[in-house]
């Protein structure tokens, strides 16, 4: 079981209301978040804007969320328990049983200079994105409420036993990526259902999908960051793959570069491209009318392929600059998801071409 089932949550009315915008400085919710949004992540800076302009603000809203509770899993002069603690009181401001104002205020000074300054002009800003979540309609903030408490509550466990020695084995690697990733999948699918009717009905089937959708996205961008990760001290490759490749992930070195653990990358990779074949079903179930959303969808599977190349011809590769992808990969991927959203047989082939020469995924896929 990949998460613990959370009991249904029926949210406060008598919430404690958030400062109101600075108006001085944004004119709308929608131009605050846009600007935090840029200032924590040219990804979903990019892709989100691509939703109808209603959904783009729950999702927006959303992410700026998750971002926050990622700021305290980042942090590293936090101890296990102090994360835990603002985890905690994090949950409980998104559901409306306590001030945002105390907890910026609180976590604020405890942030230190490894914090980007946009993520800390977040925190700062905790009121007012609480305040917008609170304007969301029910259905909205329940989606959003698991998955900020479930993520909140599955970062302090593996912050716990998280080290530089990697992760015990695959279905720990699967566990970790639902509780950063899968459960995100899981909460877009209830915001698009919650948008669309005709999507609702294959709402079933595109939840299961979706879990896979995002470990896709998140075994790439570890694979990515390995060198980056381990400068912070933690590791999240999974120690069977490499065992069983006769590579030790104690011996891991940007340093020197090994056959062996060449081989368990492989099959990482090849482990991921199954993820996003997956990905890629979950976008062609979203009808073609809805081109924002399967475009949202195409840029975030587009990317990751791409990803997936680079990694897969520079297996010893040293650090994650060398295997970003280009600013002309990414307005390439850009101009050809608009021009192909609809194209259910085009996308397919596509997706075949740019999965040529990577490793065959497993049959199950995962």
């Amino acid at each position: 079981m990949v998460a613990e089932k959370i009991e249904q949550y029926q949210f406060s009315s008598s919430i404690h209301r958030p400062t109101t915008v600075n108006r001085l400085r944004f004119n709308s919710d929608h131009e605050l978040q846009a600007h935090l949004l840029t200032g924590v992540s040219r990804t979903f800076a990019l892709t989100i804007p691509q939703l109808p302009p209603k959904l783009a603000d729950a999702v927006t809203n959303a992410y700026l969320l998750c971002r926050i509770v990622d700021t305290i899993e980042d942090e590293p002069t936090l101890s296990s328990t102090q994360k835990h603690y603002f985890c905690q009181r994090f949950i409980n401001v998104v559901a409306g049983q306590s001030p945002p104002e105390q907890f910026a205020a609180e976590l604020t000074p405890q942030l230190s200079n490894r914090v980007l300054p946009t993520e800390r002009e977040l925190i700062e800003h905790t009121p007012q994105v609480i305040g917008i979540t609170q304007r969301l309609n029910q259905q909205q903030q329940e989606a959003i409420f698991c998955c900020v408490q479930q993520m909140a509550q599955g970062m302090v466990e593996f912050q716990q036993t998280g080290s530089l020695h990697g992760l015990h084995d695959l279905p720990h690697l699967d566990r970790y990526c639902y509780y950063v990733a899968g459960i995100v999948g899981e909460m877009l699918t209830k915001l698009f259902c919650d948008y669309s009717a005709e999507i609702a009905q294959h709402r079933s089937a595109l939840m299961k999908l979706a879990v896979s959708f995002g470990q896709g996205l998140q075994m790439t961008n570890i694979l990515k960051d390995i060198w980056d990760d381990q400068q912070r001290g933690i590791c999240w490759l999974p120690r069977d793959i490499f065992n069983h490749a006769g590579f030790d992930l104690q011996e891991l070195a940007a340093t020197r570069y090994r056959h062996s653990f060449g081989q368990g990358l492989t099959q990482l990779i090849g482990i991921a491209q199954g993820h996003l074949q997956n990905a890629l079903t979950y976008t062609l179930m979203i009808p073609r009318h809805e081109t924002g959303l399967r475009r949202f969808c195409l840029l975030a599977l587009g990317m990751a392929v791409l990803t997936l190349r680079k990694l897969n011809k520079h297996r010893d590769f040293r650090s994650g600059s060398q295997v970003k992808i280009s600013r002309r990969s990414v307005k390439a991927t850009v101009l050809t998801s608009r021009l192909t959203a609809s194209h259910d047989s085009l996308l397919k082939t596509l997706f075949y071409l740019a999965g040529i020469g990577l490793p065959t995924p497993p049959h199950s896929g995962s």
